[in-house]
């Protein structure tokens, strides 16, 4: 597989990304929906094989159950020089204070449980999960600078906040001279567009990539309109955000099944493809939990959708709630601590 640079960086990964929230015990926490370990080291050891080194996971998915599980695969099945491991920290992970955020005290805390639970001494991309409103961006992005210079990770990125944010972010970062984000993570398939206004046309400009998470819109992209998953069906608080367009929603669904059929690929070759036609867009990530999700993922390269087949594609589009605006607000990161008893200290002035 052909190897691209992400973003300005000199950093080599494969045009796709295995997702990593599936991989973990259920039974330790979110997701519901995950898969054991010796199903996800079967998912690992395919990706590799195909020639994807490219690994995106988080310290809260399975509570750190999948950040063990990529670690031991990829420790069993490949060369750590060759594989690029991503992972993300700010969501709660334990009882009382200092659990949760962006703090010097919580990126230091932080950091050294993944290393340990990935069984690696550096990681390659370390990614801030969301902004974090009760800290100071200077104290957060110094000491992922300071994360850096250690040796402890190689890179830096981001992911779902608002334009404005990440803006203020690279600003501070020039500013002080500290290592600049070159990876943006955000919510972006053809049934959510919203970070075309404004995010997007920002990567573009500061020559960073953006790593497109649920490529497939949870899968509604990769089947007829009206089939459900495991997954979605655990997640059906999700489907809120979508209840306004709904109608909007089924004919695009209804196009990516009537051009995969005059194609005869699957339809998540055709959703996926029209991500890989994006020159900001550096890698989907898929999450796969059977490897024949990465067979797809690895035919959408190859399929070259024509400008007729795109505008079909595109054109019954209509705006909706930016998902990734809402899972930014300060209100929605109390609510996320809080759901998992966690002791917050708001700053007075975010009361």
């Amino acid at each position: 597989m052909k190897m691209i640079k992400l973003g300005h960086s000199g950093l080599e990964v494969s045009p796709i990304c295995i997702g990593g929230m599936g991989f973990g015990d259920p039974a330790t926490g979110y997701p519901s929906w995950s898969i054991g370990e010796e199903e996800s080291r079967s998912v690992i050891k395919h990706a590799i094989e195909a020639g994807i080194n490219f690994f995106d996971t988080a310290n809260m998915y399975s509570q750190g159950n999948s950040e063990e599980i990529i670690g031991k695969a990829i420790k069993d099945f490949a060369k750590r020089e060759n594989i690029v491991i991503a992972t993300k920290l700010g969501a709660p992970m334990r009882a009382g204070p200092n659990s949760f955020g962006l703090s010097r005290k919580t990126i230091m805390t932080e950091i050294d449980q993944s290393l340990k639970r990935l069984g690696t001494d550096y990681i390659d991309l370390y990614q801030i999960h969301r902004a974090d409103p009760f800290t100071p961006w200077e104290e957060t992005l110094e000491a992922l600078h300071d994360l850096v210079k250690m040796g402890k990770v190689r890179y830096l990125g981001a992911s779902t906040m608002r334009t404005w944010q990440f803006a203020k972010a690279l600003h501070i970062q020039k500013a002080n001279g500290w290592t600049r984000f070159i990876s943006m993570q955000h919510n972006y398939n053809l049934v959510a567009r919203e970070e075309e206004n404004e995010m997007i046309p920002l990567c573009a400009d500061e020559g960073i990539q953006t790593i497109v998470y649920s490529p497939l819109s949870r899968g509604l992209l990769a089947r007829p309109w009206g089939e459900g998953t495991m997954r979605t069906k655990a997640e059906s608080g999700a489907a809120k955000y979508f209840e306004a367009t709904a109608a909007a929603d089924r004919k695009i669904v209804d196009n990516i099944g009537m051009i995969a059929e005059e194609r005869g690929v699957s339809r998540a070759e055709i959703s996926l493809s029209w991500l890989f036609r994006k020159p900001v867009v550096a890698a989907p990530i898929v999450g796969a939990i059977k490897t024949g999700h990465i067979d797809d993922a690895i035919k959408a390269l190859a399929i070259k959708l024509t400008d007729a087949e795109v505008e079909r594609l595109e054109d019954a589009y209509t705006p909706r709630i930016d998902v990734n605006v809402k899972n930014s607000d300060p209100e929605a990161i109390v609510k996320m601590a809080a759901t998992v008893g966690k002791n917050i200290a708001v700053p007075i002035a975010s009361k």
